[in-house]
Order: C-alpha cells, then structure tokens, then sequence
C-alpha cells in the first residue's frame, strides 16, 4: 500500500480553479497525487475523457508529483489497481458533505483499506462548479475567472459565444 500517495476523483467537465487549488494543495501533503478522470457518461460531458486529461496536463503543468488517468469503472477498482487507498475529496459548502459522507462510506464497505480526506475550498471557489461554468458559458457569459487558461481555450472552442 501506498500510504504517501492520494487518488483525487472527478469528471472535472471542465477542470477549474476550484479544482486546482484541491490538487495543488494535495500535492503538498502527499508526494504523489493521482488524478482520477471519470468517463461520467450518465452526466452528458461537454469534453471528452482525452480533452479533459488534456486541460489537466496543460493546467498543472510544472506541478511535480502528480499523474493524470483516465478512470472507467469502480473508484474502489482504480484504487485496487494502482495500491492506493487515500482518496481526496474537495467540499465547497456543508451541501456537498452529505452525498460525499455516503459515497465515502460505500467505497470503505466495498474497500475496508479505503480512507477518505475532506478538503473544504478555499472560500473564493466555494460557488465554483463545473456544472455551473458550463451553464454560464453557454449562455455567453464571462468565466475566465473560474477556470485555467488552457481551459478557457477549449471552451471558447467549443462554446464560441463564450466572452473573454
């Protein structure tokens, strides 16, 4: 068991600040990070997993320690897989620990070996989501504060009526 590396999950659809403060502050209390992209078919993704890991790479590019993967399956499988068993978990809002609360103890009855570890936002990204970032974008809206410049870049590719 790796115990000095960590499993981050999510579609990030698409990956923004909120996410990128949750990684780079994992990656400072453990030496390795993993960032676990999911396929997420049932949410209708604008990018596709490949874009998505993408914008990561290009995103925390000279961020030593960390790795980008595309997860298919059971987070409890991945982590099986790869012999880790820290899974990070970023909470905007006391909203989000209650879905996050189950889902951590589902993967620990799956998995006995699996911890989870709660990092709340910084309180600038606690409004920050994907789901909202695609919503604005598509309406037109500015969200170059919310998500990295590489980001930016394939939104306003695939969304021309976003404003800079």
């Amino acid at each position: 068991m790796n115990k000095n590396c960590a499993i981050y999950p999510g579609s990030f659809d698409p990956v923004h600040l909120g996410h990128i403060d949750i990684i780079t502050r994992s990656a400072k209390i453990f030496s390795s990070v993993i960032i676990a992209v999911a396929a997420s078919k049932s949410k209708s993704p604008m990018f596709s997993v490949e874009g998505r890991i993408a914008m990561l790479r290009e995103s925390l590019e000279g961020h030593p320690g960390i790795e980008i993967i595309a997860l298919d399956g059971l987070l409890v499988d991945f982590a099986r897989q790869y012999n880790v068993f820290t899974i990070i978990r970023g909470l905007r809002a006391v909203s989000d620990f209650e879905f996050e609360f189950q889902m951590a103890l589902m993967n620990r009855k799956l998995e006995p070996r699996l911890e989870t570890v709660f990092l709340t936002s910084k309180e600038d990204y606690t409004y920050i989501s994907s789901r909202i970032i695609k919503e604005v974008g598509t309406m037109g809206g500015d969200v170059s504060h919310f998500v990295p410049a590489p980001v930016l870049e394939s939104l306003l590719k695939a969304v021309p009526k976003i404003s800079k």
